[in-house]
């Protein structure tokens, strides 16, 4: 078969292409964000740092729900936690998590 792309842009192509493992863990972070419970959270993470309590009453959803979300979202790496007593708060791990969200947005011209 004919290649229809001439050699400098494929070269360019193959050059920029991200490594495997850097393909693999950009997957893993959109599929983090697929959710639309994850996004609420991490859209109010965004805002401020807040506890289970405060996630769940504020997004009207139950504290298990809320947890377990918090708990796949920490495993992607999106969100941290630190404890206060026997109060344990989460937030963003990353501000640049925010420009991601409004890259989405602005996209989607909302």
């Amino acid at each position: 078969m004919e290649n229809l792309i001439d050699n400098d842009s494929e070269e360019t192509v193959v050059r920029y292409i991200p490594r495997n493992a850097t393909l693999y863990a950009l997957s893993e972070f959109f599929s983090a964000c697929s959710d639309v419970t994850r996004t609420k959270i991490i859209c109010a993470l965004a805002i401020s740092e807040m506890c289970v309590t405060d996630l769940s009453r504020i997004l009207e959803i139950n504290q298990t729900t809320c947890s377990h979300q918090l708990r796949l979202l920490r495993a992607a790496d999106i969100v941290k936690q630190r404890r206060d007593g026997k109060i344990i708060y989460y937030s963003l791990k990353n501000r640049k998590i925010e420009d991601v969200l409004l890259a989405g947005v602005e996209f989607l011209d909302l």
